[in-house]
Formats: structure tokens, C-alpha cells, sequence
């Protein structure tokens, strides 16, 4: 498939000196820079900290207070 960009000057400056230096074409570079920007949309955008924590170990659990919740009403307006 084939789509045509167009960036300002210093980006695109920017670009022809990066493929340059790694050794590899423009559209390589930008080959890859959209597949893993499309790889992090379809991931959780939680960050990692967020991801990695446990709970706290002195914190009560959330169901510990569950038998003190009044019963749900028929009527929700009421």
C-alpha cells in the first residue's frame, strides 16, 4: 500500500539525517515508527507503575466492608 506524507522542513531534515546515519531508507524509518505507534493504541495505556502494583499489604481489603452496604432499593429514585 502506498501513501504519500508530507512534513515540514526540519522534520523531514531531521528524517534524511537519522536514515543516514542508522543505515537505512526514509520509509523503512517510517515503516517502523508507525507500527509501533500503532502497537502502543492497542495496548493499556495505563503506565507501567499503575500495571506493576500489587495493593497495599496493610490497606482493607474492599470487600471487607461489603456487610455494611445497605440493600439496593426497588426503586433506584425513590
Amino acid at each position: 500500500m502506498h501513501f504519500n506524507i508530507y512534513l515540514d522542513d526540519a522534520t523531514g531534515q531531521k528524517l534524511n539525517a537519522m536514515a543516514q546515519e542508522v543505515g537505512e531508507s526514509r520509509n523503512a524509518l517510517i515503516r517502523k515508527a508507525v507500527s509501533q505507534w500503532l502497537a502502543h493504541q492497542s495496548q493499556p495505556q495505563w503506565p507501567q507503575a499503575v500495571l506493576d502494583f500489587t495493593g497495599m499489604a496493610d490497606a482493607p481489603r474492599f470487600e471487607a466492608g461489603r456487610d455494611r452496604l445497605k440493600p439496593p432499593v426497588d426503586d433506584p429514585l425513590a
